[in-house]
Parts: structure tokens; C-alpha cells; sequence
């Protein structure tokens, strides 16, 4: 057979695999078609797939090759193209592979032979040009690798050939974990103190702190280490998932009880430490006891020379200490890479969503009238109480903080349950609040107008830190298979390190002015469960939070902003002690002789509260933004109307029934009437919301029924029609095919859907191939491709119920 006949996987079965093995690589050194990632998940509209097609922009990453110098530490990348193709065709491609992987090598190879790049340029030339017989061996590269990362003592080479834990299952670290893992045991073994890993939240920090501890401590490189986190909930939820190996060897340290004859430990940084001297447990602790400290979640209150684990790292001095963090932004309040240094790696947010192992998201903006303009109270004002309202003008950071604006929590209630009510409404769904009052009060004001929430006390929950029965319902909101509690209302507890894999709402009605508070808030809903439906996430912000998303450095790199004070110096010393952040106030201070529980009107004697219940409150404007495939954020602004201004507008648009039946049928595009709609301020999605059940109804039953009283049809009830008749009888099988997914996107998501040709990079057109393929090569032509949808819509809008109508 004619050698540039063959396939890519002949090229890798009869020449370069024969290659390989005769070079000395045994067949459990090398892989084939390892997977790297999963394929991005694109959300259009209100539904969401995974890219599952290798060869589109976005899909999953395979290797062709992958080999290994030890089970665990990859030492060189093959990509392989057809014959055809010159032999560096894949080298482009390999690089990628190569960084991604931390691997020292890039081979690319065609069958006649292999291009090699060398990434540690400790080989000249850099790249060399190598044939079939002359593939390097094992005993060629593994002195470069150990060179390249520094690793020239028997003992350091012999803790990162130490195995990874495997239980049999299957599950083995995702490709960066493994590159977080070999990095920080490369740190250890030559002798780095102080160690940083920054990880987006959701990408398995506690995993691969697992996996680094376990290979140093079978090893025997350290014998006694300590993991610090700062909720006891993580603590749990450590010890029972991904440190359950460590099975008798490991101990929580609770009720200030001091055991030494055990060689994991877990505590919370509060039950180690303490102002009081009799309250230092960790100082019972000889100060080398501990070989090895890791701190959890290492931005809270990590700037401060005496915050809680500083105090426990600086008395352990002697062990090895790492840093995990899921924010990689550096301000003024907080700063791990200080005292850490410079992260060894970095896997951002941005990163898993473009590898799809993170969900991506929507961001939807709501601005009141008292948000976007302000609001000072008239001369002589009181609020509910009778307490007079200082005259001034009260903005978004006053709001539930120091003014308690009722009528605003009620429309937030209010368009929280909208939303849930329009997508799903046993959503898991968090509302961060500014306080535990605000939480109270938006609790009360959700159960006000959730019909299940009378049905079940358990829909909303408030869980704060001042509330047992509500911090009791965390683990079953937390638990994918519990369905109760829906909505949780809160302030801080959530924010951080809660595992809530299913959680696909987050509210902001909180003030957020720190972008490690923020990330760490938006963590909440990265998670991704494709077995729960769980493939994006929506941020609905009222207090303007995703402000920080403009942030050019929100996937950067950690950058220490120093403040120095007029006696300091202008360059930053090694070690700046710059203020931690102020512990949240309480949202009220007792009066005196009152108790604890009693909430006075103005809030006692420390910050001053209003609350004002006849103020009008009304949404101003409204925003939609998600991030596209290049990670660009994509915005859109409408205002909401009332139904009986949308029907003068709709009617002012198009005059009559027969006009707009007119206009709809000639237009090329469905879509540019949608747009002309959009124009003048009625969008789609607030043509839904003026119709009980405008999320089934397509736009053109959503302009006939509001505007001009038409009797609507569901999408579904449509697509169901033309399925009753031969509309795609002239079309070959693989056309029939492709307008019937069409017919059934449609049903799912309206005509805008089917006009838009980017429909065709989702599934499950990739089984027909790119959309190229399917235009040209299915339908013969991208006019006959438009020339069927022309026709599928015809089908549509012609269906017999709806004349009767």
C-alpha cells in the first residue's frame, strides 16, 4: 500500500511504535492517544454542551504519544501526521503537549523520520532533524531531564521515582495536577522551604495535596506532617474523601488535646492557635516535630505577619512549608507570595474552563433605580422604627449595611425566584448577603413568595455562623443526592472551600471589594457534573461585583502590590508586613440592657441601621453577559418592561397581525426581526418573561400572543407538527439527519438557534463532522445548506394548527 495512502494511526502503528521499541523503550514506558482534557463546554442560550470533536476549536486534547521515564514523570511528546505531511508538521502541536505536560521533549514524526526539539536548550541545535532507526533511548534523555530540573542527588531522584496512591478505581491526577505534584516534590527534593501552588478553586487543590503528601510520606522524606484549613466542614470532608488512605496513621486535632503518636495530622488553624498563651496548642508540639506543613486556602488573612498560620509556620520553622490558593491576585490586604515566593504553578480559572474540566458561566447584571442613580431621603425622614434618617445620599455600599431598604431585598427576592422559576427551580443556588441580618431578611423575603418554601421549610435556609439549625442543613446542601436546601442565604460562611459541586446559582447582594473575596465566592459554582446536569453556572450580581471581571489581571499571574508608608522604603523588603483585612463587622450591636437576640432599629452604638419600607424600588437596568470560546466577555443590555408597554411597543413595531405575519415570513434571517426587536428595548428574554410560559414559546408565538392576542403554540407542539409530515423526504439519510437534530434544537431553543451555523460545532452535529463538512459535503453547498433551514422554517410557521389559530 502506498505509504501517503495511509491513516495518522497506521503511520503510529507500523512506523513510529516500531521505532520507539527499538530504541530500549519497553511497552509500559510509552502511551498511546493519552488523553489530556476534556473538551470545553459551550453554552448557547439556556443549553450547554461539551465539544467532543478532537479536530474543533475547543475540543479534547489527545497525545499521540506520551513517554515516561518513570510511572510518573512524563519525559518526552510524539505527534504524528500522515506521510504526506513534512516531518515538523506536527511540531506545533507537540510544543503545546510538551508545556502542557512539563515535558522536556517535543518530537514530531511523519513515518520517514523525527523532528526532536529539545525545550531545556541544553542540546544544540535546539531542534534536529532524527531518522526512523536513530530515536533516542531512555539512557540519551533521563541525564538531560535530571539536569534541566536540577535533581543530581541519588536521594532527590529517588523521591520523584516515588509512585503516585492508586486504590485500583482508576483515577489517576488530571494532567496539571500531575505537573503541581512532580513540581512540588522536585521543590522538596532540592531543598525549597517554602513552596506555592496556585490552583482555581475546583480543580482539585485537597487532591493533589493528597497525592504530594502521601508520595513524600511513603518515601519516608517526611514523617509527621500537619494540613491547616479554616472550616472545620474542609477538615471533614479531607479526612473522610481524599486523605481516607492514610487511614489509622492519621488525627484531627480537636478539644485542644495534644496526641503524639500519630503521623498525618489535620487541624483548623483556630484549634491550634489562640491570643492567649494556654490556648497555643501547637506550642505543646516540640517546634521539629513536624517535617512537613501544609496550609490550605493560604490567602485568608495570609498577609498579616501574626495571622493564625504564620504564627504555626514560624514556630515550625525547621519543616517545609506549602502554600495552596485558589487566588492567584496579589493586593494590599493579602499576600501569600511574600512569604511563599513566586508560584511553582499556576492552573488558572480560564485554563479549566478552556480544558472543560470547570464550568463556565454566565454573568447577569441587575441594577435598581436606587443603585444606579442613589438615594437621599427627604428633610425629616424616618425609617420604620421612627428613627430619623441621616439626609444624605445613600449608594449601593449603604445598602443593607447601613440602610435596609425593604422594597429593594423584596425585588431581589423577587427576581432570584424569577430566574429559578424560568430555568429550574430546584437549582442549588447561594445568596451572599452583606451580613447575617441581610441573610435573615432575605430568607424571610424569599419564603414569601416561593410556593414550595411553605410546602417544605427546608427550600430556603439561611446558613450563617450565628445559626445551628442553619449551619446544620450545610452538609445536605452540599450533598448532590439531597434536594433540600434549595436556596441558602448567607454572608461568609460559604465563601470559601465549601464543596458544592451542584451549586448553579450564586447572587451577589453583597458588597465585594476584594478580588480574592470575589474569586473565592465565584468558586462556588465552578464545579462541574455532567451526571446532575450541572454543565455552567449563572452569577446574577445587583451590587455590581462582576465589575472585577474587566480586570486584566484576573487569569494573570500573582502580583504582590506593596504600599510602603513614608519611613519605609520604596522597594518592597523580602518579608513587608502589610495589614490583613478587617474581620467582618456584626450587623449589630446590642443596646444596653438588651439581649443578644433583640435587633434595635438603629443598630446600637457602633454602626448606625436604617429601616425604610416605603421606598419604591424598581430594576433600572438589566445585563447579560457570558464568555465566549476566546474568553471574551459578551454583553447585553435591556430594560425590563411592564407587559402592557411591551404590547404598545410590539404594536407601534409592526401595526398589525397581518403586517408582522408579513414581515416574519419574508425575512431571510428570523433573527433580524428578533434584532430589530432587541433595538427598541424589547429582547427576547424579556418577551419570555411576559408570558406564564414564555421560556416553551419561540418568538414569533411570543409576538403574536402578546402583541395582537394570537393563540400560541409551544416549540415543542410545532417541531412535533412537521415531524407528522415528509418534510425531508427529498434529502438523503446524513441530511435527514442533520435538519431533524435541527427540528429538535428548535424545540429546545427556538428558531434562532437553527439560523445560527454555530449550532453545528455543538452536539450532536459533531458526529457529521465540522461545520464545513456538513454545509459543503453533506448538503453540497452552504446555499443549499440555508436553502433546507429556509425550508425546515417554511415547515414551521406553516403548520395547520396554527392557521386554525
Amino acid at each position: 500500500m502506498d505509504k501517503l495512502q495511509l491513516s495518522e494511526r497506521d503511520i503510529c502503528t507500523k512506523f513510529i511504535t516500531p521505532a520507539i521499541q527499538r530504541a530500549g523503550w519497553e511497552q509500559h514506558q510509552f502511551l498511546e492517544e493519552v488523553k489530556l482534557t476534556d473538551g470545553r463546554v459551550m453554552v448557547r442560550g439556556p443549553v450547554a454542551a461539551r465539544i467532543q470533536n478532537p479536530n474543533a476549536k475547543g475540543g479534547p486534547k489527545r497525545a499521540d504519544f506520551v513517554l515516561y521515564a518513570r510511572p510518573n514523570v512524563p519525559i518526552a511528546v510524539i505527534e504524528a501526521k500522515q506521510a504526506k505531511f513534512s516531518v515538523g508538521h506536527g511540531m506545533q502541536q507537540a510544543l503545546a503537549y510538551a508545556e502542557m505536560l512539563d515535558t522536556p521533549f517535543a518530537i514530531s514524526s511523519n513515518g520517514e523520520g523525527f523532528l526532536l526539539h529539545d525545550r531545556t536548550g541544553l542540546t544544540q541545535p535546539v531542534e534536529r532533524e532524527l531518522q526512523l532507526c536513530e530515536f533516542p533511548s531512555l539512557a540519551d534523555l533521563w541525564p538531560i531531564y535530571l539536569h534541566w530540573k536540577g535533581l543530581g542527588e541519588p536521594a532527590a531522584v529517588k523521591l520523584i521515582e516515588q509512585p503516585y496512591y492508586t486504590d485500583g478505581s482508576g483515577r489517576e491526577p488530571r494532567y496539571y495536577q500531575r505537573v503541581a505534584i512532580n513540581r512540588a516534590l522536585e521543590a522538596v527534593a532540592k531543598g525549597q522551604p517554602r513552596i506555592l501552588l496556585v490552583m482555581a478553586t475546583g480543580t482539585g487543590k485537597t487532591y493533589t495535596a493528597f497525592q504530594i503528601i502521601w508520595r513524600l510520606w511513603k518515601a519516608k522524606s517526611k514523617k509527621r506532617i500537619l494540613f491547616l484549613a479554616d472550616r472545620n466542614i474542609l477538615v471533614d470532608q479531607t479526612m473522610q474523601q481524599d486523605f481516607a488512605p492514610f487511614g489509622e496513621v492519621m488525627h484531627k486535632i480537636t478539644n485542644r488535646e495534644i496526641k503524639k503518636n500519630y503521623e498525618i495530622y489535620l487541624a483548623l488553624y483556630q484549634a491550634v492557635t489562640g491570643k492567649e498563651e494556654w490556648k497555643q496548642i501547637y506550642k505543646q508540639f516540640p517546634s521539629d516535630f513536624f517535617d512537613l506543613v501544609v496550609v490550605d486556602e493560604c490567602h485568608r488573612g495570609s498577609a498579616a505577619d501574626d495571622s493564625a498560620w504564620r504564627e504555626v509556620l514560624e514556630y515550625f520553622s525547621s519543616a517545609t512549608h506549602i502554600g495552596l490558593t485558589a487566588t492567584p491576585k496579589e493586593t494590599k490586604e493579602v499576600s501569600n507570595a511574600t512569604y511563599f515566593g513566586e508560584a511553582i504553578y499556576t492552573y488558572s480559572l480560564k485554563q479549566g474552563i478552556d480544558d472543560g474540566f470547570l464550568a463556565p458561566y454566565k454573568v447577569i447584571r441587575i441594577a435598581t433605580d436606587v443603585d444606579a442613580l442613589g438615594y437621599t431621603p427627604e428633610k425629616g425622614k424616618a425609617d420604620k422604627h421612627g428613627q430619623l434618617v441621616e439626609q444624605r445620599q445613600y449608594n449601593t455600599k449603604d445598602f443593607d449595611r447601613n440602610l435596609v431598604l425593604e422594597q429593594r431585598t423584596r425585588l431581589v427576592a423577587n427576581r432570584i425566584w424569577e430566574y429559578l422559576k424560568g430555568t429550574d427551580k430546584m437549582a442549588k443556588t447561594i445568596v451572599f448577603c452583606d451580613d447575617q441580618d441581610h441573610a435573615e431578611r432575605m430568607r424571610q423575603e424569599l419564603v414569601k413568595i416561593i410556593p414550595a418554601a411553605a410546602r417544605n421549610r427546608r427550600y430556603v435556609m439561611r446558613i450563617t455562623g450565628d445559626d445551628n439549625e442553619g449551619k446544620a442543613q450545610l452538609s445536605y446542601f452540599i450533598d448532590n443526592d439531597e434536594p433540600y436546601p434549595v436556596i441558602a442565604t448567607t454572608s461568609k460562611l460559604l465563601t470559601t472551600g465549601v464543596d458544592a459541586k451542584t451549586c448553579k446559582l450564586i447572587v451577589l447582594d453583597q458588597n465585594i471589594n476584594s478580588m480574592t473575596e470575589f474569586k473565592q465566592i465565584i468558586g462556588r459554582g465552578t464545579r462541574l457534573r455532567e451526571d446532575y446536569q450541572k454543565l455552567y453556572f449563572t452569577i446574577m450580581d445587583f451590587k455590581g461585583a462582576t465589575r472585577l471581571f474587566a480586570d486584566p489581571d484576573f487569569d494573570g499571574e500573582p502580583v504582590v502590590i506593596y504600599e510602603p508608608k513614608p519611613d519605609e522604603p520604596v522597594v518592597p523588603p523580602e518579608d513587608p508586613s502589610i495589614p490583613g483585612e478587617e474581620p467582618e463587622p456584626p450587623p449589630y450591636l446590642p443596646q444596653p440592657g438588651g439581649g443578644k437576640d433583640e435587633l434595635p432599629a438603629g443598630g446600637g452604638e457602633g454602626r448606625i441601621k436604617y429601616y425604610v419600607d416605603d421606598v419604591k424600588v424598581r430594576v433600572a437596568v438589566e445585563r447579560s453577559q457570558y464568555l465566549d470560546a476566546d474568553g471574551k466577555l459578551i454583553t447585553e443590555d435591556y430594560r425590563v418592561l411592564l407587559k402592557d408597554d411591551i404590547r404598545k411597543t410590539l404594536q407601534a413595531e409592526f401595526g398589525s397581525l397581518t403586517e408582522f405575519l408579513r414581515r416574519w415570513n419574508t425575512a431571510d434571517r428570523k433573527q433580524a426581526v428578533l434584532e430589530e426587536l432587541t433595538e427598541h428595548g424589547v429582547p427576547l428574554a424579556v418577551l419570555q418573561q411576559a408570558v406564564a410560559n414564555g421560556d416553551e414559546l419561540d418568538a414569533f408565538d411570543l409576538v403574536a400572543h402578546v402583541a395582537f392576542n394570537q393563540k400560541p403554540l409551544t416549540r415543542r407542539e410545532r417541531a412535533n407538527n412537521v415531524k407528522k409530515h415528509d418534510v425531508f423526504g427529498k434529502y438523503g439519510d446524513q441530511a435527514r439527519a442533520v435538519l431533524e437534530a435541527l427540528l429538535d434544537k428548535f424545540a429546545d431553543h427556538g428558531v434562532q438557534d437553527i439560523e445560527d451555523a454555530k449550532v453545528l460545532e455543538l452536539p450532536p452535529f459533531d458526529q457529521f463532522g465540522s461545520k464545513t463538512q456538513i454545509r459543503r459535503g453533506i448538503f453540497g453547498s452552504i446555499e443549499q445548506y440555508t436553502q433546507a433551514v429556509h425550508e425546515l422554517e417554511q415547515a414551521l410557521y406553516d403548520a395547520p394548527e396554527q392557521k386554525q389559530a
